[in-house]
């Protein structure tokens, strides 16, 4: 019997070369294993068994243009006579396999017999420089749609068959699903790399990461994805469902003076917290104030500009919105949040970064959601995104549309979350909530380093109450060179990737043990 069956494809209409085509075939006849086949999907069946002539056995299944990915692939699994399926997700990328990959991935499998899914580490060959990718390693948490899980997944082939195969429903996220549902009943394990240790290359355009491609994505691939994850939810154990929250005594509202409080974390950024101030002061809504907690120390001098709006300051206006000021030496957002919730006099605290801004009529229509639903337990806004350009003109970002994130639904939007990075901004939670979870996060999560303190807040928030939503936009996000989500490396975008996904497991333990209980 054969021992591992290459499913692969052979179609230049995923924007491939002929000659690239022609090095992810050659990698796989250079195979060190003698105990395999190639079974390629397609488009052109005579090209491609020139190239292999009588150096390995080869099954080809075609390419029909009218079929989806989870019907092709489904055709070659058919046809595959080996016991192990080591599928390449060559689409639109060369995979250039090592000499000894199927080798790597059999011995692997050998020592861990009860694993549903193989993964590896690869190199990524971008203009010709080549860097190691070193994926993260795979636990219950990681069920974001973006996840990098390489190009080459080895699995057992009774192990597909077991999940149903590759679901022919699923048009758009068909590895995402096989993951998720190979992930459930059985472990997941990457193959790690350090000095030219890769199993395989990908020759890939490597565009940095941005945190609102997903915005770009099309509506169908997004509707798609997150029944994907929430049938996934379902199976873990781990789904609410419409109207169904956790019980909680539910705290009586402390007599407070203002209607909100506005807490801006800050450092080392004078030259925008002027327009981020100015944004609190113009609120159609008076009856707020604005906290500023300046995280950078004695020196930071972010203080300086925030006194000038406060008493005996040049721009220090009675008429307008209180400005305070706190100083701290210690660098942490969730400590500035907790503390700023602590000192607030208003009843809602309101979301501000400090490059970012409120439009005038922010406070105004979050609080009125607030007061059309007691049960509502936060309010999420909608958003525009604006770029500061190197002359400190500020421009609007039209590519982008006004960020909604209409994926957060009244029947699905705390499953949804677990899915996807963010849940819309500004986010207006009451204070008394605030204490009632626990208050944000400050570092002391695993892996969290300023990011994501308050992600584990709105999972937890959703878990005990319905979420309100502001769809016009209410808040600018500002993109500039020195912000948190510009260009990031590959380093930050993994811690940052791990302390949201060990926030994702320990919300969908609590779920499941929530569900456990109510049954």
């Amino acid at each position: 019997m054969i021992k591992t069956s290459i499913i692969f494809h052979f179609n230049t209409a995923g924007g491939q070369t002929d000659a690239q085509l022609k090095a992810t075939v050659d990698a796989m006849i250079q195979q060190k294993n003698n105990n395999i086949e190639l079974v390629g999907i397609a488009s052109d069946k005579e090209t491609l068994t020139s190239l292999v002539a009588d150096t390995r056995p080869l099954v080809v299944v075609p390419a029909e243009n009218e079929e989806g990915l989870s019907a092709q692939l489904n055709k070659a699994l058919a046809k595959a006579n080996g016991e192990f399926i080591l599928l390449l997700d060559n689409l639109t990328n060369p995979v250039i396999l090592r000499k000894t990959a199927v080798d790597a991935f059999l011995m692997s499998a050998e020592r861990n017999p009860g694993v549903g899914l193989f993964y590896s580490s690869y190199e990524l060959e971008d203009g010709g420089t080549v860097t190691e990718k070193h994926l993260l390693d795979h636990h219950i948490g990681r069920v974001r749609d973006n996840m990098d899980f390489g190009k080459a997944f080895f699995i057992r082939k009774t192990t597909l068959d077991d999940i149903g195969c590759f679901d022919e429903n699923v048009k758009y996220n068909v590895l995402y699903d096989m993951r998720l549902k190979l992930s459930e009943n059985r472990k997941v394990i990457r193959i790690a790399n350090r000095y030219n240790g890769s199993l395989y290359r990908v020759q890939a355009a490597g565009k940095k990461a941005n945190v609102f491609d997903y915005l770009l994505a099309g509506k169908d691939v997004q509707l798609e994805a997150e029944k994907v994850v929430t049938e996934h939810l379902k199976r873990l154990g781990a789904y609410l469902a419409p109207g169904v929250f956790r019980e909680h005594e539910k705290p009586g509202d402390e007599k407070k003076e203002l209607v909100a409080s506005v807490i801006i974390p800050v450092g080392f950024r004078p030259e925008f917290i002027d327009t981020a101030i100015e944004s609190v002061q113009a609120q159609t809504v008076q009856n707020v104030e604005c906290i500023v907690m300046v995280n950078g120390g004695d020196d930071d001098p972010t203080a300086d500009v925030v006194r000038k709006y406060m008493k005996d300051g040049e721009k220090y206006d009675p008429a307008k919105p209180e400005i305070r000021l706190v100083v701290l030496d210690i660098n942490n957002i969730g400590l500035c949040l907790n503390m700023g919730s602590k000192l607030a006099r208003g009843k809602y605290y309101v979301q501000l970064d400090s490059d970012d801004r409120l439009k005038p009529d922010a406070v105004e229509k979050v609080v009125n959601v607030f007061n059309s639903d007691p049960e509502i337990g936060m309010v999420i806004g909608s958003y525009e995104v604006w770029e500061k350009k190197d002359n400190g003109e500020l421009v609007r970002m039209k590519e982008i549309p006004v960020v909604t994130h209409d994926e957060w639904t009244e029947e699905n939007g705390r499953n949804n979350l677990l899915r996807i990075n963010g849940a819309g901004a500004p986010r207006c939670i009451p204070i008394r909530v605030i204490k009632e979870m626990g208050y944000f996060s400050i570092n002391d999560d695993p892996n969290a380093r300023n990011y994501g303190e308050d992600y584990e807040m709105v999972n937890k928030i959703a878990e005990y109450y319905r979420i309100g939503r502001v769809w016009d936009p209410i808040y600018e996000v500002v993109r500039h060179g020195g912000g948190t989500d510009h260009a990031i490396d590959q380093n930050t975008v993994d811690r940052n990737d791990n302390a949201k996904d060990d926030m994702r497991r320990e919300a969908i333990l609590r779920r499941q043990a929530f569900n456990k209980a109510c049954k």
